[in-house]
């Protein structure tokens, strides 16, 4: 692995916090539809940030999402895995990234209240994100930039294939990056004069069918054509209703894609989003349990509109393979950078389209890098390719998210763009917080 001087070090010290946006007070990101159970009900956009410190006086930023409530476990979960990071020497860890990604997330005593998923796995994104942040920033370049700069023997290094090989390969992904490499100068600037094309999630289930329709016509007026509408109501006619909405606010030309968050059983699945064929949506989001593979399966033979992945949850070969048409990785629900790589890489391989979703506090900011560094370095495609942007929170990160029209542009600033403004931390820490502090002393 090719190294700056400038990259060098011990880590010393690693700060955790718990930073929580009372979006539930606005039913942001809401999907109650007045039943005894929902899925999404009341979240606060939640970020755990993880903060490296080395002996040369450097820092790493990282952070992973939730929705608030649980937020404190996930920190707690950081704080038992700072130990293993505490005293590495960045140079090493750089060199054999891969070798340490596996030390974080396989840790022989901790890994069994994973393995390799939940609380566990998100802590690990956490510090895995604050180590990409910390390099990127001591090379001086966007960790999209540091990716796809290197070599394909440097990408692989970064990975592990671990209970993969049956799926993919080292040779296999060693050869999907050198069909890439040719061509990378003439993608990246591609991206600068153009960008890579987004689309904007307008239409949560609570949200009333006139602001609804204001928020449509809102987004056009800035020149989206591309929305994403939340179903799973619990009467069909309500869905029918809404997304018939969404419809003809968008006209007939408007791309519109539908998101169910896990709501349904299978069989309900099918006949729900086949009752809103007429409508067009290009996919469904998550029609049934994330890791039900048969489901997901039975998903794509029942209906004609595609259903997306369950990577979002986890690098699972048999996901890919067998039960999807597209791949909406999240960015903070897997192990960090490293894992999302393994995921393109298997999307590639099966020529499957990568769709990101980004609807929380940071994930747009980091699913910024990764759609340019898999267009330049190992997709090479973006058409039919959509990333998710969500219009809020974005002011409280130091790192501007560039956008030209209703497309991402690479990001300029060195590091992984999630580095918070102290004031919105001094304001939002949870439960110390000015904001949190007064509400919970009311």
């Amino acid at each position: 692995m090719r190294l700056g001087e400038k990259v060098s070090g011990k880590i010393v010290a690693v700060k955790v916090r718990d930073i929580r946006f009372p979006t539930s007070l606005e039913k942001h990101g809401s999907d109650d539809t007045g039943s005894q159970i929902t899925i999404h009900g009341d979240p606060d956009y939640s970020a755990v940030e993880a903060i490296l410190e080395t002996d040369k006086g450097d820092f790493g930023y990282g952070m992973t999402f939730t929705l608030g409530r649980g937020n404190e476990i996930i920190a707690k979960a950081v704080e038992s895995l700072n130990p293993l990071v505490i005293g590495w020497d960045i140079r090493e860890v750089f060199s054999n990234f891969g070798v340490y990604w596996k030390k974080i997330v396989c840790e022989e005593q901790i890994r069994w209240v994973g393995p390799e998923k939940g609380v566990i796995h998100m802590a690990a994104a956490a510090l895995i994100n604050a180590l990409w942040d910390l390099w990127a920033r001591l090379e001086g370049k966007p960790v999209w930039k540091l990716v796809s700069d290197m070599t394909p023997d440097e990408i692989i290094s970064l990975l592990d294939f671990g209970w993969l090989t049956d799926e993919l390969t080292v040779e296999e992904a060693k050869e999907i990056l050198e069909k890439r490499v040719e061509k990378k100068a003439d993608r990246e600037k591609e991206l600068f004069e153009s960008g890579y094309p987004a689309y904007q999630t307008a239409g949560w289930i609570n949200y009333e069918e006139e602001y609804l329709r204001h928020r449509l016509r809102t987004a056009q007026d800035q020149g989206w054509t591309r929305f994403k509408a939340k179903v799973g109501s619990m009467k069909p006619e309500d869905d029918y209703r809404r997304i018939k909405t969404v419809r003809e606010e968008i006209g007939k030309d408007g791309i519109l894609m539908i998101d169910a968050n896990q709501r349904w059983d299978v069989q309900e699945a099918i006949d729900r989003v086949t009752a809103l064929a007429e409508f067009r949506p290009l996919w469904i989001e998550e029609p049934t349990k994330d890791d039900d593979v048969l489901g997901h399966a039975k998903n794509q033979k029942g209906k004609n509109v595609k259903p997306s992945s369950t990577a979002a949850h986890g690098c699972e070969s048999s996901s890919l393979r067998s039960a999807d048409n597209l791949i909406t990785i999240d960015s903070c629900r897997v192990a960090g950078l490293n894992e999302i790589i393994l995921i393109l890489l298997m999307a590639a391989k099966f020529n499957l389209p990568v769709c990101p979703h980004a609807g929380g506090v940071g994930l747009c900011q980091m699913v910024s890098h990764i759609i340019m560094l898999d267009y330049i370095a190992i997709s090479g495609e973006k058409e039919d390719r959509y990333c998710e942007y969500s219009a809020h929170l974005h002011e409280h990160f130091v790192d501007d998210l560039i956008m030209k029209g209703q497309n991402y542009m690479p990001p300029a600033a060195a590091g992984y763009g999630t580095k918070f403004h102290e004031s919105s931390v001094d304001e939002f820490l949870f439960p110390d917080g000015k904001f949190w502090a007064k509400k919970i002393n009311k």
